[in-house]
């Protein structure tokens, strides 16, 4: 006879549908923002009007790409997920998938997505996809069990998709992408440490070591979120150095980065939840404007 545990379990199971098994399992809402960054920077490299059916195949491989690099995280860590409240219901520790098809679905996916990179963008686009699935799943994956510093190596991946939207369309790596990889390598920091911080507990039950799990007095992870937002507002500039963007976006820009300051310096004066949650919500609106900003103040 099932325990009512055992019989919640199987309810919960039965009710999930495909689609939301697919969805969770490639971390949609992740993937939809890879996607919002790479749109940014096809459509800023894009001289004049955009090629549509170049963007089509830009996003479909970057999708591809993308979605790859989500399941095979989540098979990597499927054993890790199971001890975390936030992550027990994904797909892997909640049996709705066997893991060796998971596998096999985000290896397919990976290599489709790179060969597709390869046939309709080219060749540079292609490596920067393939590099991108090779530190988000070998390096940054395995460094959250040995080291703090795995959320600087991990932004590295995150922030390649708009400079594959740019590579995608020119062909080579310009200024004006590399301002967009700085931009989303240094935003990635203070969000990702808010999320730290609000699962402490459970991350570092699981076996991560993230840094507010090693940081007792929480002093290390206010100094990071604050440094990284401070270098963020100059950074945020070199698009309208570089001539992507105009000066409407570089006043916008500086008054959106005083936001985020003031949202990290609140979290380091109380280091609480709450602050934590506000500095994560205020990232989350934050990159969305400004890169609507940018592309709405696109220079020529």
């Amino acid at each position: 006879m099932k325990t009512n545990s055992e019989t919640m379990e199987s309810d919960y199971v039965a009710a999930r549908s495909a689609w939301s098994v697919f969805a969770d399992l490639v971390k949609a809402r992740l993937t939809a923002l890879v996607l919002l960054t790479t749109f940014a920077g096809f459509y800023l490299a894009s001289p004049g009007t955009m090629d549509p059916i170049l963007l089509l195949h830009t996003l479909v491989s970057t999708a591809a790409l993308a979605c790859g690099a989500s399941v095979l995280n989540q098979y990597l860590e499927k054993d890790f997920d199971a001890r975390m409240a936030r992550t027990e219901k994904r797909p892997l520790p909640a049996g709705l998938m066997p893991p060796e098809r998971a596998l096999a679905f985000g290896l397919v996916l990976s290599m489709v997505g790179a060969l597709y990179a390869y046939i309709a963008l080219n060749l540079l686009t292609c490596v920067l996809g393939i590099l991108t699935i090779a530190l988000y799943t070998l390096v940054y994956t395995p460094l959250k069990r040995t080291t703090s510093w795995n959320t600087v190596v991990g932004a590295i991946p995150g922030a390649l998709p708009p400079l594959m939207g740019w590579t995608a369309v020119t062909g080579s790596l310009d200024a004006g992408g590399w301002s967009l990889f700085l931009i989303l390598f240094l935003w990635q920091i203070p969000h990702f440490l808010a999320i730290a911080w609000m699962y402490k507990g459970e991350y570092k039950s699981a076996g991560f070591i993230m840094l507010p799990g090693v940081d007792a007095s929480g002093k290390k992870t206010a100094n990071h979120a604050l440094s990284y937002v401070i270098l963020l507002i100059p950074v945020s500039l070199y698009p309208t150095v570089c001539g992507v963007s105009g000066y409407l976006y570089a006043v916008t820009s500086v008054a959106l980065g005083l936001g985020f300051l003031w949202q990290s310096f609140q979290f380091s004066r109380s280091l609480n939840r709450t602050r934590a949650r506000q500095l994560f919500f205020y990232s989350i609106i934050y990159l969305p404007l400004l890169l609507l900003l940018m592309t709405i103040d696109k220079a020529g």
